[in-house]
């Protein structure tokens, strides 16, 4: 994940001269993504406009992700870092521990213009991607239309890929078996829960092809090697323009994240942070991003701004939200490395 999620997803974009190599001052604004074309996006419809609309220099930099490296600059004191997107777990983790600056919301908006997702004490949401099923759409006859298809190597043969590890795989597994989305979650907290979808995978455990860079299942529904894959909503929309595919995405079980911007703990620039946050929350910025990269929009107002052509490959789009659910961030955050643990044994048991 992180970095190289993001890295390749976008598409084509040219690189704009904003002040990603200058050394910076302390009255510089520091924003940190995470690098790319979609950091190239972001420079261009964020950073550098809001640079312009305040005077004021902007500088960005990029990072690989771990709630680690933000604890080490917000200790040592005077973090040189101020707004940071940070993933779901590193934001949970780290406005636990007191990294990150309380939001001003009464700057940033109306909470209830944004998906609940997306609000937070410590960070403020920015994107959403999908991870769901998917497959070519000029190779695959039968089409699948639920997890149950992608377990069900009667109806559609063929080896099929899933992300290496238990977040995701679990879930799908509990939706392949019939859980309903309300209710995965309150099904995956208890052992007979987990025991279950360790038992659905089994299932197909042959036949799975397991993949750990988000361009392998590009590469392999491309090659033939499988039939089907889970994969990120934005990598596949982001192929099909680049390469002429016609790859297909489910919505139908697929589950969302959420990346948030956040403020480090101590930073010189607060209230530029806060209003730098504010300016990219707004929905005629946010609506801009669609253009270069298929991520969900976080302000709920933002939709009608985005043009007709690209509604459908949002995952924020109401009919697309409605037919998935958001990750429980706080379910991972408690039980990675025990499921981790089971997972790596499974995985390897004959």
């Amino acid at each position: 994940m992180h970095k190289s999620r993001h890295a390749v997803a976008a598409y084509g974009l040219a690189l704009i001269g904003l002040a990603a190599s200058q050394v910076a001052t302390a009255r510089d604004l520091t924003i940190v993504s995470w690098g790319g074309n979609f950091q190239d996006a972001q420079r261009e419809l964020f950073f550098a406009p809001f640079a312009k609309q305040t005077g004021k220099k902007v500088l960005d930099q990029s990072w690989d992700g771990g709630v680690g490296v933000l604890d080490a600059k917000v200790k040592a004191g005077n973090p040189n870092w101020d707004v940071v997107e940070v993933e779901g777990e590193d934001l949970v983790l780290g406005c636990e521990s007191g990294l990150y600056e309380k939001i001003e919301w009464a700057k940033i908006g109306n909470k209830a213009d944004f998906i609940p997702e997306a609000v937070s004490d410590c960070g403020v949401g920015n994107i959403v991607w999908n991870t769901g099923l998917s497959w070519d759409g000029d190779k695959l006859k039968t089409e699948p239309t639920s997890w149950a298809d992608f377990f069900d190597l009667e109806k559609i043969p063929g080896k099929r890929g899933l992300r290496k590890g238990p977040k995701y795989a679990l879930e799908f597994a509990l939706i392949a078996d019939g859980v309903k989305l309300a209710d995965v979650y309150t099904v995956l907290r208890t052992p007979e829960g987990v025991d279950r979808a360790f038992k659905k995978l089994d299932s197909i455990k042959s036949d799975i092809v397991w993949w750990e860079a988000a361009a392998q299942p590009l590469q392999m529904l491309s090659a033939g090697d499988i039939v089907m894959s889970s994969s990120y909503n934005d990598r596949i929309t982001g192929f099909n323009t680049n390469e002429g595919k016609n790859f297909k995405f489910l919505w139908n079980g697929s589950v969302s994240a959420i990346d948030s911007w956040a403020v480090l703990k101590g930073s010189e620039n607060k209230d530029q942070a806060m209003d730098f946050i504010a300016f990219a929350s707004k929905p005629e910025a946010q609506a801009k991003l669609p253009k270069y990269i298929a991520y969900g929009l976080t302000n709920k107002n933002a939709n009608e701004f985005v043009p007709a052509d690209l509604k459908h490959t949002l995952p924020t789009t109401p009919e697309n939200l409605a037919q998935s659910i958001p990750i429980d961030v706080e379910f991972w955050v408690d039980n990675i490395e025990p499921l981790t643990e089971r997972f790596n044994a499974w995985v390897v048991q004959k």
